[in-house]
């Protein structure tokens, strides 16, 4: 099969290949590349696709693929680069009366303006003799110098040379920006990763998508936008309902997905209404599960099992039952993450269609989590598993597809999910476990980090040394935020 050079973006590194892998599954494109050749560091792989035109399927929604290039040759320097492409005369006939572009691209490093004519000078071979039309031209054909993500490293050590085949649809992360949203909320998921998402569950029309966390409906509005039928929950109606004119049904008009936003419904998920339906209901499963950062999970109980109700209680002064009432809020209690987890995936296993996905976020504590935290099912298939990180803690973005029907008997399996009456410390605890409490345990300890640092400052230099570290760790807090956003 022919040869292409896909250009990722150089951010959320481990999401660019399960997102490749999931576009060449929605398109139907056959490709295969060598995995041991793929770099975090690097934005360039070399993948073989059965056409162009099925490389340029996989651009239709691509998020984090740059370019996608028909490779024409390959070098240690431009001298090798340019013997790969002759090689290959046969490519270049029917590209010869077309008008077309030359474009020279650095990675990591510089191409002198000055020097890059003569460096498209060195491929006259070609024969080329459309009209050069630099603004819209019908063939672009890009000459890459790899440099690498070493600022000290001055010479190039890959080169690239081939036909452009397209752009991916990084264009959307503005479109669905959350900062141009009519309504969001402290937990609505950026829309990078909203659309990466989206794609991760194989969206698409005929398909129905949904959230059981619902929120400010993120996932429903960019889970709609490739064609997908969505619906959400949450237990509690308040994010539903918005603000005035400002709510999820506000943001579906934004996005001109109003049809496909079917509603958002408030319940508890533990106590879902969905009727099963033989064979699956839903095609995908796609939500961000709270885990007390901003929003804690709660569930429909009482934390004290001694005042729960056994019946219906009356509201004195009304005279009905207090349930009725409009201002009624049914009393919740924690849900621990652990549990929280363990109940979505029985809830994929049990109403997800066979080939459907179920596709989440699960926070970790860095230095405890393992692979076998994940919870299991022999109906569910782990597709992928890639990590966002911020220090002491990350969160994981787990896919997981169901392969076969639930026969009623088989249970969640993977570790216990622990004794709530234990130490959340306990290094042999769930990364996720008690994920809250030992949140928030890190600003404690980095405060008296913080303290003891204050101190030293002040006797180091005074109150202009005390400046400069507050200044400091601003600056840090501002940058935390903001990869968090991100």
């Amino acid at each position: 099969m022919p040869q292409f050079l896909i250009q990722f973006a150089q951010q959320h590194e481990e999401f660019r290949l399960p997102e490749l892998e999931a576009l060449a599954t929605i398109e139907n494109v056959r490709m295969t590349y060598n995995p041991d050749a793929y770099s975090l560091e690097s934005p360039f792989l070399i993948v073989e696709i059965e056409s162009a035109e099925k490389a340029a399927q996989l651009l239709n929604r691509a998020i984090l693929i740059k370019t996608i290039t028909e490779l024409w040759g390959t070098g240690l320097s431009w001298e090798e680069l340019i013997d790969r492409v002759k090689e290959h005369p046969e490519r270049w006939p029917q590209y010869l009366q077309v008008p077309f572009k030359f474009s020279v691209v650095g990675f990591g490093g510089t191409i002198e303006m000055k020097d890059k004519p003569e460096l498209i000078d060195r491929f006259a071979f070609t024969g080329f003799m459309g009209k050069i039309d630099l603004k819209n031209p019908e063939e672009e054909f890009l000459l890459i110098a790899d440099y690498g993500i070493d600022p000290n490293v001055k010479i190039a050590h890959t080169f690239y040379m081939g036909r452009l085949i397209g752009h991916g649809k990084r264009d959307l992360i503005e479109k669905f920006n959350v900062k141009k949203r009519r309504y969001i909320g402290n937990t609505t998921m950026d829309a990078e990763l909203s659309l990466i998402m989206a794609n991760q569950a194989l969206c698409g029309p005929g398909k129905l998508v949904y959230d059981p966390f619902v929120g400010t409906g993120s996932f429903l509005m960019t889970c709609a936008h490739f064609g997908a039928t969505t619906v959400g929950s949450d237990i509690d109606g308040r994010q539903i309902r918005g603000k005035g004119k400002a709510s999820i049904q506000s943001n579906s008009e934004q996005y001109g997905v109003k049809d496909r936003v079917l509603d958002a419904l408030v319940f508890d998920v533990c106590h879902a209404p969905w009727r099963r339906v033989k064979g699956g209901l839903f095609d995908a499963i796609v939500t961000d599960p709270p885990y007390g950062v901003r929003a804690g999970a709660k569930t429909l109980g009482r934390k004290d099992p001694t005042k729960q109700a056994t019946g219906p209680r009356m509201a004195v002064e009304e005279g009905v039952h207090a349930h009725l009432l409009p201002d009624y809020v049914p009393p919740t209690k924690p849900y621990e993450m652990s549990e929280v987890v363990a109940d979505l995936l029985m809830f994929a296993v049990k109403n997800l269609v066979r080939g459907g996905r179920l596709v989440y976020w699960l926070p970790t504590v860095t230095e405890d989590y393992t692979i076998d935290d994940l919870p299991t099912h022999p109906c569910m298939e782990l597709i992928s598993n890639c990590e966002q990180a911020f220090g002491q803690w990350s969160r994981r973005l787990i896919t997981m597809e169901k392969i076969k029907d639930w026969d009623g008997q088989a249970v969640a399996l993977g570790p216990p999910t622990g004794d709530m009456n234990k130490s959340t410390t306990n290094p042999k605890q769930q990364g996720h476990f008690g994920f809250r409490d030992r949140y928030f345990a890190f600003g404690i300890v980095e405060n008296a980090k913080r303290k003891k640092e204050l101190k030293e400052a002040y006797h180091k230099g005074g109150p202009a040394a005390v400046a400069a570290y507050m200044k400091q760790i601003e600056q840090k807090k501002k940058e935390e935020e903001n990869q968090q956003q991100e």
